[in-house]
């Protein structure tokens, strides 16, 4: 089976500590077929307008993923606010780069339409994150530490 390709653009608003290497590696992980991704880090003022605005939410959210074509190849945004990612490692005793790569992921396979609003579909999509996050030696991201 060939391995899905992935265009991936990464743009740095704020500091944020994953490299470009380790964002593609991530979300390539993550891959079930070819995609076509921006993904763009935010501070938290960036990341609580854009939620605002497109999700009716005011407050900045750890990730945010809009897709804008569900053919492939499949093209979308990913945005992940840099400071909350930061607090909620810490809040969640994490380490910060096995947080990043868990939103990466998330944020990869909600491109590819996978959702948590149902509870079924949040086991569906919670169990295949915890298999891709040990299978690249990360731990769980839902176990409690």
């Amino acid at each position: 089976m060939t391995q899905p390709k992935l265009s991936l653009s990464v743009q740095y608003v704020c500091e944020a500590l994953p490299t470009r290497q380790q964002w593609r590696r991530w979300i390539k992980a993550a891959l079930q077929c070819d995609v076509n991704m921006t993904l763009r880090i935010v501070d938290e003022t960036e990341g609580r307008e854009l939620n605002k605005t497109y999700r009716g939410r005011d407050y900045a959210t750890n990730v945010l993923t809009f897709v804008y074509d569900d053919t492939e190849p499949l093209s979308g945004d990913v945005v992940i606010c840099a400071p909350v990612v930061v607090r909620e490692a810490t809040e969640q005793g994490k380490v910060l780069l096995s947080h990043y790569a868990h939103l990466a992921v998330h944020a990869a396979l909600h491109l590819q339409g996978y959702d948590h609003e149902l509870d079924e579909e949040a086991q569906e999509m919670e169990a295949l994150e915890s298999t891709l996050m040990l299978k690249m030696r990360y731990p769980d991201p839902y176990l409690e530490t």
